[in-house]
């Protein structure tokens, strides 16, 4: 079913994720070293970055993980052509509206843009409006793909089969649901629930800007949905390159394909209810809001990284332990991004922890714990399909040149940046700092490892992206 348009699309996608993300993370460095004092940008400055490169790094691991998602749920099911471009267009002219909003317009409301912040007159008004129309745009787009997606596995498959509750207590049910999926089914579902979350946010706000002051909206309401939207959509994007793993990890390494098990259909399952309550850890310093909520933030947090890790460790283990299989650049990122999103999800239930809250709460622990289980966690699952799929549909000769040198600037790297964070954390630096004052001296150097190491890591970025850029280009162009 993999047909050339798909291919096209993809490899299009693949390209314009790389360029994204070396300009975002070149955002990060700068500023790491204004925070270090070895660069000097304004504080209005330093939030511009701080705004365009959370919501550019949240936006392209997400979509690189849709545009995965689609290409290989063609296998199952014929998705929609149109809906993938058109996601494509819109993530185009979003991205392009939200840099101006920040760089022109000089929005610097942040990537969570928490209410009241983004109304307040500290930046041009039409930046505001900017700002809200490309998120809008964004919304729009990756709304339309995540339905068209969902739509077509339901086409195929009942309610009860594209979340394979045959599989549980029947070991060999008529009709087989792939793991992938299953995962795909139930992190589109999380998605297509944050979106709307973020679809009823830009409302409001759209509304009270243009209310000239006849209505405002509550604080504790915008804020749940604010990060019900940015907590479940980044957690979402980790199972999208789950699902990925799931379905080419035993392929690649010349193993039988991985089916779905009654434990693996009970696991999913629970994640998709557990993963959309654990929002609610964000909201432990909020005390209006009702206790009861932050109880089952606290539960959430810890059950919803345990069904799907513990399962999709354990499938690994057994994949490789004492096993001989074809290791390739792909598996070998997919191994260790499942390592990175491990480490980053035991960061986040230590934050998580409502007595440790109280001490990691906005220190540079928490951006400690999601850059984990994102720099080394999902980009290196996108990676890992980004080098299959180059691999795979080009015809440009394959090299191993290289190799070690990448993986191993990729963890040193990686490593020395979250250790950066981390460590910084543990000392209550805070987070959100453009500059460090003289009580908090030991932020700068903290600061200065981060990013020296990050530019290590955008070395080995670097050297994927101009092999893996070069042979979709070749796929681009062929005929």
């Amino acid at each position: 079913m993999e047909n050339i348009r798909l291919r096209k699309i993809t490899a299009i996608w693949i390209v314009a994720v790389l360029v994204l993300f070396v300009a975002a993370i070149t955002l990060g460095i700068i500023m790491r070293l204004n925070q270090a004092a070895i660069m000097k940008l304004s504080p209005a400055g330093f939030y511009e970055n701080m705004t365009v490169h959370g919501l550019t790094m949240i936006g392209i691991w997400f979509v690189a993980g849709m545009a995965a998602v689609n290409f290989i749920m063609e296998r199952y099911v014929k998705t929609s052509y149109s809906a993938n471009l058109f996601a494509f267009i819109f993530t185009v002219i979003g991205v392009i509206l939200l840099w101006v909003s920040a760089f022109v317009g000089k929005f610097h409301a942040g990537w969570t843009f928490l209410y009241p912040l983004p109304l307040r007159p500290l930046w041009d008004s039409w930046s505001i409006v900017l700002f809200l129309v490309s998120l809008s745009i964004l919304g729009v787009g990756w709304l339309v793909w995540t339905v068209s997606l969902m739509a077509a596995l339901l086409r195929k498959y009942s309610i009860s089969q594209v979340f394979a509750w045959q599989h549980i207590g029947n070991k060999n049910p008529e009709i087989e649901t792939p793991p992938f999926v299953l995962i795909s089914m139930i992190s589109l579902l999380g998605v297509l629930t944050s979106l709307i979350a973020a679809v009823v946010v830009l409302v409001l706000l759209f509304w009270e800007f243009f209310s000239n002051g006849t209505f405002s909206n509550d604080p504790l309401l915008m804020k749940n949905l604010t990060y019900y939207f940015g907590h479940t959509i980044a957690n979402e994007m980790l199972y999208l390159g789950l699902a990925v793993i799931y379905e080419l990890f035993a392929e690649i390494s010349g193993r039988p394909k991985w089916k779905t098990t009654w434990y693996v259909a009970i696991a999913w399952n629970l994640t998709l209810f557990f993963v959309l309550a654990a929002f609610l850890h964000h909201m432990y310093m909020d005390f209006a809001q009702p206790q009861s909520l932050q109880l089952i933030g606290q539960f959430a947090s810890y059950l919803a990284s345990l069904p799907s890790a513990a399962v999709t460790v354990f499938s690994i283990i057994v994949a490789v332990y004492r096993t001989k299989i074809k290791w390739s650049m792909a598996n070998l990122l997919f191994i260790i991004g499942t390592c990175g999103w491990i480490i980053g999800g035991v960061g986040a239930l230590i934050d998580a922890t409502i007595s440790n809250n109280f001490v990691l709460h906005n220190t540079l622990w928490v951006p400690a714990h999601f850059h984990t289980y994102n720099a080394m966690g999902n980009v290196l699952f996108s990676l890992g399909f980004f080098y299959w799929f180059s691999v795979q549909y080009s015809k440009s000769e394959v090299t191993n040149k290289l190799q070690s040198l990448k993986i191993a600037l990729l963890i040193l790297g990686g490593i020395g940046f979250l250790a950066a964070f981390y460590i910084a954390g543990a000392d209550s630096i805070p987070r959100r700092y453009s500059n460090y004052p003289a009580e908090l001296a030991a932020g700068k150097s903290y600061a200065l490892l981060g990013a020296v190491s990050a530019i290590i890591y955008l070395i080995a970025i670097l050297m994927f992206f101009v092999n893996i850029s070069r042979r979709c280009l070749s796929m681009l162009f062929a005929r």
